[in-house]
């Protein structure tokens, strides 16, 4: 008996042991209730997710590739479609090229090249003639809706989230788009990648899920994130880590990124693969003008309210070392003032020949109470 057949015998005996178990399913509003053995045992009629790219990407996910702009992130899209293509039909949904963008990009006036899709490829574009303002997030997916099944594609690939949803930055907007997009995923049983974009970042940092644009609510909806990062080292060099798996091997991370070079073959524009490597090789080395950067970044925050939590999120730092760099800025500042201050029996002298004190220390002065927990840390 192989190791399969015993994993069989296992969830049967373990199913009739459960036999007195009612199995019905129950409705309660928008939930379906289930035993946790009525769960596994429909869901080993399913079969397992299939890996449509490499790892990267499977069947049934809900999936996010970011990166910054002009990192190529539209031509791997192309090319994952593309791949995937061969063996299933794919919708690429194209918000950023127009069509002659689209066929200038894959063909070659020198050679008169022009790289053939395969037919199960299907590339839609927002026709501007048709587009409306009111309830233009609604009608949008609602047509993403009847173009999958006109093409009768499962796997939809959205290029690129802000112009799906303009007010992705925005928690509750951008988190009712993403439950729409997954309603529409189990309606039609779709298969679903979404590109999207960082701001811009400093190369010297590792990337992390705190680079995605827009609300952190929106990673929360993703079963997969992975995103290209541009070497440092090297303009030509780019390299795709995973961010986040919910359901597949994280194979992918910081100390395994694929290697890629773009390139054009004969009007076939492509990321080449060239290997794998750490992610650290490709950073740039970090100089004081970063640290004095991240410093101002840090204060700003910190001026604008932010907690040290909200701020170590953001700059992608722990909130020890957060708390510490406020700190010294603050002493900085605080040394820097007593510099400029005269002598104590030096004043301002008013009009009745009064000293006053240059400065004066306010009730309503920060005191610079910092909410650690030691859970958290580090």
């Amino acid at each position: 008996m192989g190791a399969e057949d015993s994993f069989t015998d296992k969830i049967s005996l373990e199913l009739e042991r459960n036999s007195n178990v009612s199995y019905d399913c129950k409705h309660v509003g928008m939930l379906s209730i289930k035993t946790a053995n009525k769960s596994v045992e429909d869901a080993l009629k399913m079969p397992d997710p299939v890996d449509l790219y490499y790892g990267l990407f499977n069947e049934g996910e809900v999936a996010c590739l970011f990166a910054d702009s002009n990192a190529g992130k539209s031509i791997f899209a192309v090319q994952m479609a593309d791949y995937i293509s061969r063996r299933r039909r794919v919708l690429y949904v194209d918000c950023e090229l127009s069509e002659k963008q689209f066929q200038l990009r894959y063909t070659s006036k020198e050679i008169g090249f022009r790289y053939v899709f395969s037919d199960n490829f299907y590339r839609a574009e927002i026709d501007p003639e048709h587009i409306g303002i009111q309830n233009y997030e609604v009608s949008i997916i609602k047509d993403i809706e009847s173009a999958a099944l006109e093409t009768d594609s499962k796997i939809v690939i959205i290029d690129n989230l802000t112009y799906l949803c303009n007010s992705s930055e925005k928690g509750d907007v951008a988190g009712l788009f993403m439950m729409k997009l997954i309603a529409l995923k189990k309606k039609l049983f779709l298969t679903l990648l979404i590109i999207s974009h960082t701001p811009k970042r400093n190369l010297s940092n590792p990337i992390t899920q705190n680079d995605l644009a827009g609300s952190k609510k929106l990673y929360n909806f993703f079963d997969n994130v992975f995103a290209i990062g541009q070497s440092a080292k090297d303009k030509r060099i780019k390299f795709v880590k995973q961010v986040k798996v919910r359901a597949s091997e994280y194979i992918y991370d910081s100390d395994n990124v694929i290697i890629y070079e773009i390139t054009n073959e004969g009007g076939y524009v492509h990321f080449l693969h060239k290997g794998y490597g750490k992610e650290s090789e490709h950073l740039r080395d970090r100089s004081e003008e970063d640290d004095l950067q991240n410093h101002s970044n840090i204060m700003t925050l910190h001026k604008d309210g932010k907690s040290v939590r909200e701020i170590a999120d953001l700059v992608n730092l722990s909130k020890t070392s957060v708390h510490r760099i406020i700190s010294q800025e603050k002493r900085k500042a605080e040394c820097s003032r007593d510099d400029s201050v005269p002598s104590e029996d030096v004043g301002q002298v008013g009009q009745m020949g009064q000293s006053y004190p240059l400065f004066v220390e306010s009730d309503q002065e920060e005191s610079f109470i910092f909410e650690l927990d030691n859970s958290d840390e580090l």
